[in-house]
């Protein structure tokens, strides 16, 4: 499991529940497994935090210094630390393709001389820090308008024609640093021309020479993506420039991460508003069930009155006459008469069955008829039905049960490990760890939070929350787990008066058994 450097305040636990699952996303496109993908995230996010807090240090000095948002400011930090590795000898643990990237030219230009580093780059240092967030969350990130109101405290009201704004100040920036960069006579007879036709709305059409000149030269096809606003070539071009190696593959990544949030917010908005229907439905339902039960039962009780037998021998009411016909109910007629009509002892009686029988209970069934005597027996009835006594229980679910349930069958499917890694006043920093018997080709595991906790962040995963139950999907790169394998996954949550352990912990609706010595899904 990642375990990024513990928040020691709520300032720090603010910054890596914003720029964790970015870090560890982009670690991922830099490594060569999941393991290494956790240590570069983790020393990486390291040396983002201390310049983090070197930059606020000094700006709390007087000395404020430019530089770039917190999130690309942490990418860049995890670009460095593979750079460090590849150093060290560390860079099997790297993507082949970034090893042969860090030794290029294009990674040399991001420590290089400013003027000579990409536009986009230099562009988003000019902005104010604010400035520059809010364009790198929305074109980059992809984050709801909502959401990048509330991170940066901003009036969602005007966010939009903020927005606009900042992304015409970006232009100017980038424009300007364009005419600054050292180019050759060709380029910068292009340049104004460049300028006057990625200004227009919509973009106009680029003339022939221009666009041969693009096709063949990369510092002006790069300048281009940074002043084209409306053609939507700026998220890549921000991407591309800022982190280098994998960011396109990263804004693929935060795109597809956008989507799964935008849609789990759609399906819970959707069960919310379609719960007060669902509820009338059901209270319909209950009723029509209701009513349809109450005319069943009173139908049962009325066929059941009229063939419940009142009084007599069980051998009498089996017993027909001579021609077919049967006997009289003797329960119908009074004492005195039965015995007056009894007859005495003959052939094929006994006295036992002449005389009065027992009364019978009003609640126990009749007994089986038994012939008696030394006449002629005739075989019992028919048993009706199935003599052996059987169950109405229903068995239970595994996706509704517990931990330890395995799959329904007595089988342990799979075994969890839930741990809080760091807890501070109303948030917190868990891990989960899943054991599985069986192979995987994408999984969800699935918990019940039991005193109203509420996941904001989580990395190795994907996450959705209805209530107090939570879904962690598989992320693109940790969907295949071999038997007996382990995934693994982490979040930032928050919580309110307790903070207990989790139940129901389930993997692809079978429950999960918890490690030895462990609480979690108790």
């Amino acid at each position: 499991m990642p375990d990024p450097p513990s928040p020691k305040d709520a300032a720090e636990a603010a910054l890596l529940d914003e720029c964790w699952d970015a870090v560890l996303s982009y670690a991922g496109l830099c490594t060569a497994g999941s393991a290494a993908a956790g240590d570069l995230a983790a020393e990486g996010y390291a040396l983002g935090l201390r310049e983090v807090r070197a930059a606020e240090a000094g700006a709390s000095r007087g000395r404020p210094t430019s530089r770039l948002p917190r999130i690309p400011l942490m990418l860049g930090a995890v670009r460095a630390t593979a750079a460090s590795w590849e150093a060290e000898g560390s860079g099997h643990r790297l993507d082949p393709d970034l090893r042969l990237w860090l030794g290029s030219p294009q990674a040399a230009r991001r420590t290089g001389p400013p003027r000579h580093r990409p536009l986009a780059l230099r562009g988003l240092r000019d902005l104010r820090e604010a400035d520059a967030a809010l364009l790198w969350l929305a074109e980059v990130e992809a984050l709801p308008l909502a959401v990048m109101a509330r991170r940066l405290a901003l009036d969602p009201a005007t966010l939009t024609e903020e927005l606009q704004r900042v992304r015409a100040r970006f232009r100017d920036r980038c424009h300007r640093n364009h005419l600054d960069t050292p180019l050759d006579a060709e380029c910068r007879s292009y340049a104004r021309l460049l300028d006057a036709v990625t200004r227009t709305t919509p973009v106009a059409e680029a003339p022939e020479d221009l666009s041969r000149h693009l096709a063949t030269c990369a510092r002006c096809a790069e300048a281009a993506g940074c002043l084209r606003l409306h053609g939507g070539t700026l998220p890549a071009a921000l991407a591309g420039g800022v982190i280098g190696w994998g960011g396109l593959a990263y804004l693929e990544r935060r795109r597809r991460a956008a989507e799964a949030r935008l849609d789990a917010r759609r399906t819970t908005a959707a069960a919310d508003e379609r719960a007060p229907q669902e509820r009338g439905t059901i209270r319909a339902r209950a009723v029509r069930g209701g009513l349809l039960a109450a005319a069943v039962a009173l139908s049962a009780l009325a066929l059941a009155v009229s063939l419940m037998p009142f009084g007599g021998s069980a051998d009498d009411g089996a017993r027909g006459g001579a021609d077919g016909r049967p006997v009289a109910d003797p329960g119908a007629l009074p004492p005195s008469a039965l015995r007056s009509a009894s007859p005495g002892p003959g052939p094929g009686r006994s006295s036992a069955s002449a005389s009065e029988p027992p009364p019978a209970s009003a609640s126990a069934p009749p007994a089986r008829a038994t012939a008696t005597g030394a006449g002629p027996q005739r075989p019992d009835p028919e048993p009706q039905g199935s003599s052996s006594p059987t169950s109405d229980v229903a068995a239970p679910d595994p996706s509704a049960t517990g931990p330890g349930t395995g799959n329904g069958n007595g089988t342990e499917t799979c075994r969890v490990r839930y741990e809080v890694l760091d807890q501070w006043a109303g948030g917190f920093r868990a891990g989960v760890t899943v054991t599985t018997v069986r192979p995987l080709d994408g999984w969800q595991v699935a918990w019940t939070f039991r005193d109203g906790q509420h996941v904001d962040q989580m990395w190795d995963a994907t996450v959705a929350q209805r209530g107090a139950r939570v879904t962690a999907g598989a992320a693109a790169y940790d969907r295949s787990v071999p038997a007996g394998g382990t995934l693994s996954f982490g979040f930032v949550a928050t919580w309110h008066g307790r903070n207990s352990a989790p139940t129901g912990f389930t993997l692809d609706g079978h429950g999960c058994t918890p490690a030895q010595g462990e609480t979690a899904g108790g």
